[in-house]
């Protein structure tokens, strides 16, 4: 393995985590086959990743939104999960930690609390919902705890306080080490901070984020902020844009790509949208650049991510072995990326965000 994984300090705790994580909540149990998966994992395990991510299971046969902190819809919309394809990922990995025997203390393992399932008390970030949610995902993941437990959306109907007590709770109850946030905005996480402080809790870790080379404004210029002030961790997903930077899409939906398959119309519409096309165009410049610097056009998106000092983890997805050895190699590339090209990369793309106002953190 030509890649060396180096490891940074999540945030401000004492957390190491790999530069590159895994990401299996979408992949594993609905993309891939057991026998797969087991391979992505022990590549990863092997190559140095340490973080492993997935989330609990999802309301089987729902229609979800998942709206970011700006209200526009960012990873699915009216996506139906059927039972057969429930997000079984905890279900999955826990297996397979439980067949490879790694060193419990070798590795990290985190999960994503909001959506348990149909019944109104089985979603948010209720006490209710983050002890039992947790709870199942315990049992799903057949571990005794999991290193972080993220909070996969902000909860309008719950105080911020109840939500702070609750995760302060279960990590008193050795159930999680730390707790973190899933697209939260700025305002939203610095509130569980003061709250946390306030009332001698335990406050958020780290940041769970979309960032790539079209999504760039709360990474760069809203959370830099919150990186200084409260020394919160960033942990990145989507690096490749639900695969649209990996340039696959360049002549359309390829049938066996994530676009094509059922539930994902929301992002062939993307695709193929007026916006999409210009996104493919300026994606063939870019991917002439990758060509000057000797890698493929994704393993520049994610050493782009990688060179942002303040991220601390890109989480990697995987439906096949080679596609995540390409993406591990990704690292070699971070040096490449001098700030000749960074500069360039900014005038092709021609949307790095301006800073010329700060963003409203409650103090």
């Amino acid at each position: 393995m030509s890649a060396r994984i180096h490891y940074k300090n999540l945030g401000k705790s004492g957390l190491r985590v790999s530069m590159v994580g895994l990401g299996t909540w979408v992949t594993f149990g609905a993309q891939t086959s057991d026998e797969t998966a087991e391979e992505i994992l022990t590549l990863a395990y092997e190559s140095g990743i340490n973080f492993f991510d997935t989330a609990e299971v999802y309301a089987a046969g729902k229609d979800i939104d998942i709206v970011d902190c700006k209200g526009d819809v960012t990873w699915s919309k009216g996506i139906h999960f059927a039972d057969q394809l429930a997000m079984r990922a905890e279900i999955v990995l826990g297996n397979i930690l439980q067949k490879k025997q790694w060193r419990r203390s070798s590795y990290i393992v985190s999960s994503k609390i909001y959506w348990g399932g149909k019944a109104e008390t089985e979603k948010g970030l209720s006490r209710k919902h983050i002890i039992e949610g947790l709870k199942g995902s315990l049992e799903r993941l057949q571990l005794e705890y999991v290193d972080i437990v993220f909070a996969n959306k902000p909860d309008v109907h719950t105080p911020m306080e109840e939500t702070v007590r609750a995760f302060t709770h279960v990590i008193n109850q050795g159930w999680a080490m730390y707790w973190g946030t899933s697209r939260w905005s700025p305002t939203d996480i610095m509130e569980a901070y003061s709250v946390a402080r306030q009332f001698n809790l335990i406050p958020p870790v780290a940041e769970q984020t979309e960032y790539h080379l079209f999504q760039r404004e709360k990474v760069e210029l809203q959370m830099p902020e919150l990186y200084h002030k409260i020394g919160i961790g960033t942990v990145i997903w989507s690096p490749l844009a639900s695969g649209i930077l990996t340039g696959k899409y360049d002549d359309g939906i390829p049938i066996h790509s994530r676009a094509a398959l059922k539930g994902y119309s929301w992002l062939k519409d993307k695709i193929l949208s007026e916006e999409g096309r210009r996104q493919q165009g300026k994606l063939r410049e870019v991917a002439e650049v990758a060509d000057r610097i000797g890698c493929s056009l994704s393993q520049l998106a994610i050493a782009w991510c990688l060179k942002n000092e303040n991220v601390n983890c890109v989480l990697l997805g995987a439906s096949n072995v080679d596609q995540l050895y390409e993406n591990i190699q990704a690292v070699q590339y971070i040096s490449k990326l001098t700030p000749n090209i960074m500069h360039e990369l900014d005038r092709l793309l021609g949307n790095k965000p301006k800073a010329n106002r700060r963003d409203n953190v409650s103090r």
